[in-house]
């Protein structure tokens, strides 16, 4: 609680909305999942810092405050946080990485039920969360988490690592990612031994899965689920983007696509019903998977860096 309300971007975000957007205390609440007394507690400690006195002078502290605002009353979208684009993909990872892990710090409560796809920029967040003990804590694969090439990368590696984190219970999710065809899919997810994973990907309250798009250095690749012509073909075939490794186009169709998966994992549709679902992605060649995602209401929550951030800001409405 006490790193909870001494976070400077966490006590900004909450006196911005509360005295700026004049929200009630009862809305901050909702929108943050936060509980009552830490919303109470933040206000107080912004005071105490002297983040807010009569105004809110301190919207700097957050770097990117007002292009986060943009794009968030642009799209809809709950909250996202932007950050800086880095010199490697490497480095841009490890900053998407870190910015999920210290968004889990307050959105994830007591029984909260917490689903993770796959992919590096999830391992890089897994490697940054903060251990700490909650209640009632399950997490579970939102796609099979067992495959043959980079452990590390897979749902059930992820997921294991969340879990640890905060003492909570792991539901490992026994199967590959993606099959050979639409009969053993079938036949697999009817197994008894998925059927309690399956049920928690139903109750997930927060969900956190990298978007991706077929490319030599996807970890769709570098898992070994598609192969260099498979991903030339999607390409080929205008797919925009990909989560829990299913396809759709720039304006989140996912329709045309279906031929082309036989993952194993949550339907990407009933990602829109999950309160709290985080995109990470970052680059400017990623504007189009995470603009996708967006228009498909797949998430709602955007975790991204400075150049794809302004491409979305500035985007033309008209498509």
């Amino acid at each position: 609680m006490r790193k909870l309300v001494n976070d400077p971007r966490l006590m900004t975000k909450v006196c911005d909305m509360y005295y700026n957007q004049k929200r009630s205390q009862q809305q901050i609440m909702d929108e943050l999942k936060l509980s009552r007394p830490t919303v109470a507690r933040l206000l107080e400690s912004a005071r105490d810092e002297g983040i807010v006195q009569i105004s809110i002078p301190n919207l700097d502290v957050i770097k990117y405050w007002e292009l986060e605002r943009i794009i968030e009353e642009k799209y809809g979208l709950r909250e996202v946080m932007v950050v800086d684009s880095g010199e490697s993909d490497m480095e841009l990872k490890e900053s998407l990485g870190k910015a999920a892990a210290r968004y889990l710090q307050y959105v994830v409560t007591d029984d909260c039920t917490i689903g993770i796809s796959m992919g590096d920029t999830l391992y890089h967040m897994t490697n940054h969360i903060e251990p700490r003990k909650r209640q009632g804590i399950t997490v579970v694969p939102l796609v099979g988490g067992m495959g043959q090439l980079r452990m590390e990368l897979h749902a059930n590696s992820l997921a294991e690592s969340v879990a640890r984190a905060y003492e909570g219970e792991f539901v490992p999710f026994h199967a590959p990612g993606r099959v050979t065809n639409a009969s053993v899919r079938r036949e697999l997810l009817r197994d008894e031994s998925l059927a309690r994973a399956v049920r928690c990907m139903e109750q997930v309250d927060v969900a956190l899965v990298g978007i991706g798009y077929p490319n030599e250095r996807s970890a769709l690749k570098a898992t070994g689920y598609y192969k260099e012509k498979e991903i030339e073909s999607l390409i080929a075939k205008r797919v925009a983007g990909e989560l829990c490794m299913q396809f759709y186009d720039v304006n989140g169709n996912a329709a045309p696509y279906k031929k082309d998966t036989n993952t194993i994992g949550i339907d990407v549709k009933k990602l829109r019903k999950i309160p709290v679902c985080v995109g990470i992605a970052g680059g400017s060649e990623k504007l189009s998977a995470v603009k996708g995602a967006i228009a498909g209401k797949y998430i709602n929550t955007l975790i991204t860096d400075v150049d794809c951030a302004r491409q979305l800001a500035s985007e033309n409405d008209n498509k």
